[in-house]
């Protein structure tokens, strides 16, 4: 089966990028029968990423278990963000972790720091601990999943949690919203139900001069920015239009820059 043949079925099934796609699937199949059972997986819906077991994010091939949040190219802005804030023993977590994308693109940058993962999916905890060390990955509701040592240490703590208002899940694509888990999408009435709830214990696990990073639409970010600043933060509100990122950043009010 040719990439040509591959593509006209990939475009019939509503694949925007049909022809990328088809070479990504034949070069990712040992033989023809992967390779029919790989186009009829994508055919059938699922995010290409899905049926490959693999997202291409900041330079990393990251592991991607089936139903899990598949890594965006806007999220390059959290990493670049955090980036500038890395050191060696610097400490960080990355909150709501999925595929734990985030915090393997920064130990990839900065192979000295401490990196922590943590999520309440199960299959994004599995995912996670394929794409970090294991150990450092932890199953669980936001904070609750982290080790108590960890609270009043951490220098970057990098979130991206779901932020798509309820009602709104209905018109994504099919490909995240049929095939993506519910809870890394729906972040309640006006989509921040989840980030208040990170902001709101943030400045009891930041170092004193830590830095929270969450991502969020950009229409909610001044009400982000709001919410750090009456948690105590220093907010400030970040867009990159290469890649369409929105972030609002944090430090405990007071904390040296």
């Amino acid at each position: 089966m040719g990439t040509d043949e591959i593509t006209v079925r990939l475009r019939a099934a509503g694949c925007v990028f049909a022809e990328d796609e088809a070479a990504l699937l034949v070069a990712a199949a040992s033989d023809e029968a992967e390779l029919e059972r790989l186009v009829a997986a994508r055919v059938a819906g699922p995010p290409l990423e899905q049926v490959v077991g693999w997202a291409g994010f900041d330079g990393l091939e990251v592991y991607v278990e089936p139903g899990v949040f598949v890594p965006r190219l806007r999220s390059l802005l959290l990493v670049r963000l955090a980036a500038e804030a890395l050191r060696p023993g610097t400490v960080v977590v990355d909150l709501c972790c999925g595929t734990g994308a985030l915090g393997a693109a920064l130990l990839a940058r900065e192979p000295g720091i401490d990196v922590h993962a943590a999520d309440v999916d199960p299959a994004a905890v599995a995912a996670a601990r394929r794409n970090l060390p294991p150990e450092r990955v932890h199953a669980g509701d936001l904070y609750d999943a982290l080790p108590d040592l960890l609270r009043g240490t951490v220098d970057v703590l990098v979130v991206n949690a779901p932020y798509v208002p309820t009602a709104a899940i209905a018109t994504m694509p099919p490909e995240a919203r049929d095939h993506e888990h519910r809870e890394a999408l729906d972040g309640g009435p006006d989509g921040l139900d989840v980030q208040r709830r990170v902001v709101a214990q943030a400045r009891a696990w930041l170092s004193p001069d830590g830095l929270l990073l969450l991502e969020t639409g950009r229409d909610q970010a001044p009400t982000t920015a709001a919410l750090m600043a009456g948690a105590g933060l220093t907010p400030e509100v970040h867009l990159d239009d290469e890649v369409a990122g929105c972030a609002v950043s944090g430090r405990p009010t007071g904390s040296p820059d």
